[in-house]
């Protein structure tokens, strides 16, 4: 209690949007970090060490804002492409560059690497950089191969050393808002969720990012739920609990054309899974390369509170139940970052947040939000979900990748 008298709850069904914003800012949301300062301070960090990063992938890896966060300084960047090297360095503003990853991890100075590289590569790519002694950053998914994930759990342990996955839905603004809710306890049992990723196009024969002059790039026919991050972090993201068992159902376009001779002999465009929780909850689950819809969808189902995220498709946002906060719009979690970053940024907001999460672990010298353990229970869904596609809808079991 506080605020005389006032629960947190209090707060936030009564405050309005500004007022909000600072109550969250003050700590008064359960599950709060201790980074958590007031609007008016400039960095959410007292400290003046500069994280040495190296970056790798030109492409979606020059969309996030390491030289902004007053943490972090970087050495080098990576590319196997001259043009993405030189983009690369003059985002960054940095004067050297290596011609492959292999080459960058030699460099001393470097004591971590952000892995923005093809999906099929990431496990191997953050293996390389973890053995090297180094902490790694990737984009989604960790992996594609449950047999990568038990080599990415035991480099992990082994060496001690931090991962993060660049998963956007963790920080997209309605994702952190239902889940500083889900800390406060507001959902009551938070029972049923539906949540959902909609990309139409990829991995088709007319598709842009699935070909680079004239050649199949690894997106061309990817099973959709290889890359179930933005879907499954809806959930996991929220409330931390683990998806144990999956049935799921895949949809074959008979544009044959769009999937033919694809590296992993995958028939669907759009699948849907229905999986079970660690507690006992359900959750609906999509990824679909097919349709007219796009963007990332989330409803949350509590015996107190019901939260539906605003999408793409007209859904408004909405909280739905007795005790339901009053909100017209959601709170403003810019205080969570350095002033130089508290600005727009790729995939909902989520760039600068995935940025300054990863730099402000390794300056705190603590796990990050979606470390190795939290990556892993929102990639392997996805991938056992494939299989039972595969096998009709049969219901399969999920590994456990958490720490024993």
């Amino acid at each position: 209690m506080g605020m005389s008298g006032m629960t947190r709850r209090d707060v936030l069904a009564q405050a309005p949007k500004a007022a909000v914003a600072g109550a969250l800012a003050s700590g008064l949301v359960s599950g709060m970090s201790g980074q958590a300062r007031a609007e008016a301070d400039d960095s959410p960090l007292k400290s003046d060490r500069k994280i040495r990063v190296g970056i790798v992938g030109g492409g979606f890896g020059a969309s996030f804002q390491w030289h902004e966060d007053p943490n972090c300084t970087v050495r080098a960047v990576s590319d196997l492409r001259p043009d993405r090297r030189d983009h690369l360095m003059k985002t960054y503003k940095c004067d050297k560059s290596y011609e492959s990853l292999e080459k960058l991890i030699l460099d001393k100075d470097i004591e971590a690497v952000a892995v923005f590289t093809g999906a099929p590569d990431h496990a191997r790519h953050v293996l390389t950089v973890m053995n090297a002694g180094k902490h790694a950053i990737s984009a989604v998914p960790a992996c594609i191969q449950i047999e990568d994930a038990y080599k990415m759990k035991e480099m992990k342990e082994k060496t001690g050393l931090k991962y993060m996955m660049a998963e956007t839905s963790y920080y997209r603004q309605n994702c952190i808002a239902a889940r500083k809710l889900f800390q406060d306890g507001a959902f009551g049992e938070l029972f049923y969720s539906e949540v959902e990723y909609y990309h139409p196009g990829i991995g088709a024969h007319k598709d842009g990012l699935s070909w680079w002059n004239g050649k199949k790039t690894w997106r061309y026919g990817l099973p959709p739920m290889f890359y179930p991050t933005h879907s499954t972090g809806l959930l996991i993201g929220v409330t931390g609990e683990r998806l144990t068992d999956v049935s799921c159902l895949g949809w074959a376009p008979k544009d044959e054309i769009a999937w033919k001779d694809n590296v992993y002999n995958n028939p669907f465009g759009s699948c849907m899974a229905l999986m079970k929780t660690d507690r006992g909850h359900m959750c609906r689950c999509g990824v679909f390369w097919d349709g007219t819809a796009h963007g990332e969808r989330a409803q949350w189902f509590g015996t107190k509170l019901t939260y539906y995220m605003a999408s793409s498709g007209g859904q408004p946002f909405a909280l739905k139940g007795p005790g339901a906060p009053k909100w017209s719009d959601l709170p403003d979690f810019s205080y969570m970052l350095p002033k130089s970053m508290r600005h727009a940024s790729g995939h909902g907001g989520s760039h600068t947040f995935l940025t300054h999460e990863f730099i402000a672990a390794l300056v705190e010298d603590r796990e990050p939000a979606v470390n190795l353990y939290e990556a892993l229970a929102m990639t392997a869904p996805g991938l056992v979900a494939h299989q039972s596609a595969l096998k009709g809808g049969e219901q399969l079991k999920v590994p456990s990748f958490d720490k024993a």
